[in-house]
C-alpha cells in the first residue's frame, strides 16, 4: 500500500476526501499530514455543527488558511449521543461531497479516538458500507488510528498502526496554531493538550480488507 505521509513524485494533485464528524476533527487527527502535503486538493466534509455560529466559520477558515476546501452538515450532536437513523450519516456524507472518486480518503476508526463520541464512530460505518457498495469510490481509506486507554489518558498513536507520522516542530507549531488560535481553544483546554503530535493511521486497498480488520457493519 502506498505511503500517503511520504512525499508524493506525482505531477497531478492528488483528490482527498477528509470526512470528520466535527469542525477541529481535521486538525487533530490528521491536520499535521495536510499542512506536510500542501499540493494535495483536499476537501473536508464535517457531519455536526453547520449551523453553530462559532465552530462553523472558524472551520471555514481554517480550510481556507489550509488552501482546502470544504462542507458541514448539521446533524444532531446533543449531549446524549443519540443514535443517528439508520442511513442519515451516508445520505450526508453523499450530499456534503462534490464528487464522488478520490485517491484517498480520510476518516475515523469505528472504535473513534478517544472514550466515547458516536458520531464518529457512525461516521466510519457509514463511510464503510458507501465504499462497499461503490457509492463512494478511493484508491485508499486511511482511518486516525489513537486511544486513551479508556478515558484514562489523552489520546495517544496507537502502538499497532501502521503508518505514523512524527511531526517536525515547525509543522507542529503550525498546527497547534490551528487549535488555539482559529478554533480558539485555550492552551489548558482538553483540544490543545490533546493535539497528537505523532499523527497514526490505519490504511486499506478495499473494503473487505477494512471488514476483516473491523468486522462487518453492526
Amino acid at each position: 500500500m502506498k505511503d500517503w505521509t511520504q512525499p508524493s513524485p506525482d505531477s497531478a494533485a492528488p483528490q482527498v476526501a477528509v470526512l470528520v464528524a466535527h469542525p477541529d476533527d481535521e486538525i487533530l487527527w490528521c491536520g499535521g499530514l495536510l499542512l506536510s502535503h500542501p499540493g494535495w486538493s483536499t476537501f473536508v466534509a464535517g457531519l455536526c455543527r453547520g449551523g453553530d455560529p462559532d465552530r462553523a466559520p472558524r472551520f471555514f477558515r481554517v480550510l481556507e488558511t489550509l488552501g482546502a476546501q470544504g462542507a458541514l452538515s448539521d446533524l444532531d450532536d446533543g449531549p446524549d449521543q443519540a443514535p443517528l437513523p439508520e442511513g442519515v450519516a451516508e445520505a450526508a456524507v453523499l450530499a456534503l461531497l462534490p464528487q464522488r472518486q478520490y485517491d484517498l480518503v480520510l476518516t475515523h476508526a469505528p472504535q473513534g479516538e478517544y472514550t466515547r463520541h458516536r458520531r464518529h464512530e457512525e461516521l466510519y460505518w457509514a463511510t464503510w458500507r458507501l465504499w462497499r457498495r461503490g457509492a463512494l469510490r478511493t484508491g485508499a481509506l486511511w482511518l486516525f488510528a489513537y486511544e486513551d486507554d479508556e478515558g484514562r489518558r489523552l489520546p495517544m498513536a496507537r502502538a499497532d498502526a501502521p503508518f505514523r507520522l512524527p511531526l517536525a516542530d515547525p509543522v507542529w507549531a503550525a498546527k497547534r496554531d490551528f487549535i488555539t488560535g482559529l478554533y480558539n481553544y485555550g492552551d489548558t483546554s482538553w483540544e490543545a493538550l490533546a493535539t497528537p503530535r505523532v499523527e497514526a493511521f490505519y490504511g486499506f486497498d478495499d473494503p473487505e480488507t477494512a471488514a476483516q480488520r473491523f468486522g462487518e457493519c453492526p
